[in-house]
C-alpha cells in the first residue's frame, strides 16, 4: 500500500464540487516545508464524501494540517492537447493542528447606558 502523512499548511482554500454520482469532493493543497535551505513540496489533495462537505470552511490557506492518504496518479489532456501527469493525495484523515493566524478581534464598543458605575 502507498501510503503517506504529510504535515503543513493549506497553500489555497478548498474548493468544494459534486461528482456526477452526487458525492462531494474538496481539493486543496498543502505546502510541506522542508527547511529554510529547501524549496517547499505542494501536494495536491482530494477529500471525498460527507467529510468534504463537513470539512471544507475548515481547509482554508494559512491552515495547519496533517493529512494522511495514498498516492494516486492523475492524466489529463491540456488545453494544448499535450497529455499531462501528476500525483495527488487522497486523503482518508485530517488532523488540524491550531488555528489559521487571524487578525486580532476588535474591542467590543459599549454604549453610554451600558457600562456599570
Amino acid at each position: 500500500m502507498n501510503s503517506v502523512t504529510v504535515a503543513g499548511n493549506i497553500s489555497k482554500d478548498a474548493e468544494i464540487r459534486q461528482l456526477n454520482n452526487g458525492d462531494s469532493v474538496a481539493n486543496f493543497s498543502i505546502a510541506d516545508n522542508q527547511g529554510k535551505d529547501k524549496n517547499a513540496i505542494f501536494w495536491n489533495c482530494q477529500l471525498f464524501g460527507k467529510r468534504a462537505d463537513s470539512l471544507a470552511q475548515y481547509l482554508v490557506k494559512g491552515q495547519s494540517v496533517t493529512v494522511s492518504g495514498n498516492i494516486s496518479e492523475r492524466e489529463w489532456t491540456d488545453k494544448e492537447g499535450n497529455k499531462r501527469k501528476s500525483m495527488d493525495l487522497r486523503v482518508n484523515e485530517v488532523a488540524l493542528q491550531g488555528g489559521r493566524k487571524e487578525e486580532p478581534k476588535r474591542k467590543e464598543e459599549y454604549d453610554a447606558d451600558s457600562i456599570p458605575f
